[in-house]
């Protein structure tokens, strides 16, 4: 335990750190010692809500991947490559284009949709002989083939400037971090980041395999869905407030197993943390680096997320 407090004690600090830099930092810079008007307004308004909203998705994100890759016993286990993402934004397409006037129905159909994506995944992955990664990768490719062609389909009902508002959404959109949507990812963060934190025992066992698990008096059923039911609350929340942000789930995971070990009772706290300030780090680079104008934060994060998959997939 004092291992674990020792490291969100320097992670909160690296993660304080990120939080002021990237406030600072943007196609307007802001010296907090010298605030007008303009520079409030462009501070508290706007920069710090999206901030707030990127260490929320980032930290949702990478829980859900760490306790999926655990419970799968796959490391090539992610919301956006499982088709999970996709699901949440099929949900939230269905929101936006048939109950816009409801802002809650969003999040709502987003987790239904993250969470019939899981359990599909789930079961065209699951064989007599186990699970393998390619079936894993190969299910999670047919579904999210699936639920794009069915987003395609949606998009044309849109006029111009919301299938081009859509779309920019879809590939990982931030600039539009309503209240709501905050509100609602804290919660989910908070919510999942326990919910999966305390089934890492259960995680631990079942990594070395599920009969071993059973005989050390772990309810394997009951561990399965509760870590399929809060990375389904955690994505669908993210996704209907940012889009889909890609390999989030996959690069942070590794990156926290690469520094500590596997042991679940700290890779998963300290990903919400690392992933966090990932989010953040690479939203920052989405505002400014081509400011005024923006890069969607999705295509930062498949830029790096991208070769490590392929390194990960040769390797297995």
């Amino acid at each position: 335990m004092n291992k674990l407090l020792r490291y969100i004690f320097i992670l909160s600090l690296a993660l304080l750190a990120v939080l002021f830099s990237a406030a600072m930092l943007g196609a307007e810079s802001v010296n907090i010692l010298s605030l007008d008007e303009q520079t409030r307004s462009i501070l508290f308004d706007i920069r710090l809500p999206r901030i707030f909203l990127a260490a929320c998705v980032g930290a949702s994100l990478a829980v859900a991947g760490a306790g999926l890759q655990a419970l799968l016993r796959n490391p090539l286990a992610e919301p956006y490559l499982l088709g999970v993402s996709n699901g949440a934004a099929l949900g939230t397409m269905v929101a936006f284009v048939f109950f816009g006037a409801f802002e809650w129905s969003r999040p709502v159909l987003a987790f239904a949709g993250a969470g019939l994506a899981s359990v599909a995944v789930y079961q065209m992955a699951r064989s007599r002989a186990g699970m393998s990664v390619e079936r894993l990768v190969l299910s999670g490719v047919i579904v999210t083939t699936f639920l794009s062609s069915i987003i395609v389909m949606l998009t044309t009902v849109l006029d111009a400037a919301r299938l081009r508002s859509f779309t920019f959404w879809l590939l990982g959109d931030l600039s539009q971090a309503s209240t709501m949507g905050i509100y609602v990812s804290f919660a989910a963060a908070i919510i999942g980041t326990l919910i999966i934190a305390s089934q890492a025992r259960g995680l631990n066992l079942m990594m070395v395999g599920e009969r071993d698990a059973r005989d050390f008096g772990v309810e394997v059923g009951r561990v399965r869905l509760l870590v399929f039911g809060a990375a389904s609350l955690v994505v669908g929340a993210a996704v209907a407030a940012s889009g889909s942000v890609g390999y989030v789930g996959l690069i942070v995971p590794h990156i926290v197993r690469l520094t500590i070990g596997s042991d679940n009772r700290l890779v998963v706290p300290l990903s919400a943390i690392v992933g966090a300030m990932f989010v953040v780090l690479a939203d920052t680079v989405a505002r400014t680096a081509i400011a005024p104008r923006e890069l969607p934060v999705g295509a930062i994060t498949a830029l790096i997320g991208a070769p490590l998959f392929i390194y990960l997939l040769r390797r297995n």
